[in-house]
């Protein structure tokens, strides 16, 4: 398997290196499951040639999301020039329209994978204005609305359990993997069913097909991974919106995501650490993990190269909970473990809670009946509270471990993560500030 598709992505550096950054670029998104790879004519002469034997390939057809080959490393010494490489830009070009052809049997490789690893497709394709996706309890209500400061505009879904009467409640923010919306992640994740049972609100942010093709959040440009810019800014904008328009606790904001979502959960605990009082990360990545396209390949697969700082610049570290599946082909489980490094690291650095101290590990295995193993690591601080959970999946793939069916990437035979995260979240409340309604990016 490998070696059929290690010379698609060493053509891709051949593009990088040459100054074809848009067709460089337009390949590995596809590998991303963003854009269109361009016809074999905008690759270049060379890459034509190379092709020709595999020209008579059938074009793959649907949205490839699963990529499972071996190591990609940028060249370090390219990756300034990288940077600037706008992948909205390019996917919305004359080649985004273009079919994909395969080359070099990248196109069966991708088509195998894709269709053995991807979790259940929703049985809906819901728009973020149109209906919700499970009926609604005698009260309660599912909002559309929309946030925009100097960054752009976000669409979103909030929804407000039949139990908020005006009483001071927590707010839970869900941000979506790729290809999904807040319909199908609400569907999958079942967080509203739980916000009945433990009343918050939950907010839903919608990615833009604008920003990103596939509707992935950007947790691998500069430009969103820093406070009061980008996709960042939008987040917690829309946070501290709601947060004003709507009675909530302050102390009990919490951010979670799947897949681009877990790693966009990760930065947001990272930039605003005085707004979300705990965090999520399911399949994630950690903060700062890539700077460009072909970094984020590589996290993706085999983890960061690159050492990013501590979660949290705070004197309070955010609380952290991570799932991930050891089966994972699409975010290899290395990223999860790093995810709970600069969480460990942060909580031990000097002018935090536990300074100095390094935290008590416990370990604790258990299987769910009838379904998935499962291994449970906490990490206990000098006060003895537990600041960081690490669940490991055995057996499981991309997907958000005890979900429903009913939405996308979901596997029920896993541990409950909505209901281990609402529980992890609401042992956890912060000193924050009370929500500013000004709206503006902090």
């Amino acid at each position: 398997m490998n070696a059929r598709l290690n010379p698609d992505l060493l053509e891709a550096t051949r593009l990088t290196r040459a100054g074809q950054l848009a067709e460089a670029t337009a390949l590995i998104q596809r590998a991303l499951g963003g854009g269109i790879v361009p016809p074999f004519a905008a690759r270049g002469e060379s890459a034509r040639r190379s092709d020709t034997s595999q020209a008579a390939e059938p074009a793959l057809e649907g949205s490839c999301r699963v990529v499972d080959i071996g190591p990609f490393i940028a060249d370090p010494d390219e990756r300034p020039a990288q940077r600037d490489c706008d992948d909205a830009a390019l996917a919305s070009g004359p080649a985004a329209r273009q079919p994909f052809a395969p080359a070099s049997g990248l196109g069966a490789a991708l088509h195998e994978k894709l269709f053995k690893f991807r979790g259940p497709l929703p049985v809906f394709e819901p728009d973020i204005g149109g209906g919700v996706p499970d009926a609604l309890p005698d009260g309660a209500r599912f909002i559309t609305g929309s946030f925009t400061n100097p960054a752009g505009t976000r669409s979103y879904k909030l929804y407000v359990p039949s139990g908020y009467h005006g009483q001071a409640l927590p707010l839970v923010v869900m941000l979506h993997g790729c290809t999904q919306n807040p319909d199908d992640f609400a569907a999958g994740t079942r967080m509203n069913e739980l916000a009945e049972k433990e009343p918050c609100l939950v907010l839903y942010p919608a990615q833009s097909a604008g920003a990103n093709p596939s509707k992935c959040w950007n947790w691998f440009k500069p430009s969103d991974q820093q406070a009061g810019r980008g996709e960042p800014s939008l987040i917690a904008g829309m946070t501290r919106e709601i947060a004003a328009s709507y009675k909530v606790d302050a102390g009990r904001i919490y951010v979670a995501g799947l897949s681009a979502g877990g790693a966009m959960a990760m930065t947001m605990a990272t930039t605003y650490p005085d707004l979300y009082a705990a965090a999520g990360v399911h399949s994630g990545l950690p903060h700062g993990a890539a700077h460009d396209l072909p970094s984020a390949l590589a996290a993706m697969q085999q983890g960061s190269k690159r050492t990013a700082a501590p979660a949290s610049a705070a004197s309070r570290p955010v609380p952290i909970i991570v799932f991930h599946g050891d089966r994972d082909t699409t975010v290899h489980p290395r990223n999860g473990e790093q995810v709970i490094g600069q969480c460990v690291a942060s909580a031990a650095r000097p002018g935090s809670s536990g300074a100095g101290a390094k935290p008590r590990a416990n370990v604790q295995r258990g299987q769910v009946p009838s379904g998935r193993a499962y291994t449970r690591t906490t990490y206990h601080h000098a006060e003895g509270a537990p600041q960081v959970e690490h669940w490991t999946i055995h057996g499981a793939g991309h997907a958000w471990s005890g979900g429903s069916a009913h939405g996308s990437y979901t596997d029920p035979q896993g541990p409950d993560a909505t209901k281990e995260m609402l529980r992890f979240f609401l042992a956890h409340a912060g000193e924050q500030k009370p929500a500013s309604s000004t709206g503006s990016p902090a």
